[in-house]
């Protein structure tokens, strides 16, 4: 599975993006930044999209992504909870913020279709298997993990606070991207508005270690960019005590799993 971070960030910048991760060049989580890093010969490549939340910074390209799939003639797939697309439905795709691509150009064939997911419950789409799981955020939100037919598979948490351990009986992955919102000194914070920090997250990848025997290399994205420097000195001294490997994601990153 070939992973490639388009925007890796809360904040958007003309260095920074916001969060959107691509898989395979077919699957995308989320959408803050998918339209800004694809050509539109990319876009039309996509085959589904997963979103965790409704948070505009994770849903952003899908204004751009709709308009150009109704000049095209084209539907854009995405997938998410029953809550994400009522809130998207009626406050964003509303024909007041944005077109009702739902509906257009006709109900039968839209430019924009959504389709929900259950938690926990395993669904195929387009030949990978996908779990969604609750994520701890100030919106309801999910995380979710990606198998691809080979086995391998990736851990996407979204926006989250503490409390993945208990999803950790459910999940296998090769790979973890994490949320890691905010550096150390925003640690009582962070859970607050439903993020984590380095001192957060590592007694959640004690606990993962202790239920699955490894840790796998960690990814943590959606920093804000003025906390990053200290984020980055944070994590590599969690990496050092946990023996792990622990990665700042960046625009333009690519992974093979």
């Amino acid at each position: 599975m070939k992973v490639k971070i388009l925007g890796a960030h809360g904040l958007e910048s003309n260095e920074t993006r916001f969060m959107s991760i691509l898989l395979d060049g077919v699957l995308a989580l989320d959408a803050g930044a998918l339209a800004s890093s694809l050509s539109l010969s990319e876009q039309g490549k996509l085959k589904a999209i997963l979103l965790s939340h409704s948070h505009v910074d994770h849903i952003l390209g899908l204004a751009s992504l709709s308009m150009h799939a109704f000049l095209i003639d084209a539907t854009v797939e995405v997938y998410a909870i029953k809550n994400t697309i009522a809130t998207l439905t009626t406050h964003v795709f509303n024909g007041v913020v944005h077109p009702d691509f739902t509906r257009m150009p006709s109900v039968e064939k839209p430019s924009l279709r959504f389709h929900p997911l259950e938690i926990y419950e395993p669904q195929t789409i387009d030949g990978y298997t996908i779990l969604a799981f609750p994520a701890y955020h100030t919106a309801p939100a999910v995380g979710y993990q990606v198998t691809f037919e080979d086995g391998k598979s990736v851990l996407y948490s979204g926006d989250t606070g503490p409390g993945l351990p208990s999803h950790w009986e459910y999940i296998h992955p090769d790979l973890l991207i994490l949320d890691c919102g905010g550096s150390d000194r925003w640690a009582t914070e962070a859970p607050k508005i439903g993020h984590m920090t380095p001192s957060l997250l590592k007694p959640e990848l004690i606990e993962f270690r202790q239920r699955k025997g490894y840790i796998p290399p960690v990814i943590l994205v959606h920093m804000a960019p003025p906390l990053e420097s200290e984020i980055r000195e944070e994590a590599a001294e969690a990496a050092r005590e946990l023996d792990a490997k622990i990665d700042l994601g960046y625009e333009g990153m690519e992974i093979e799993v």
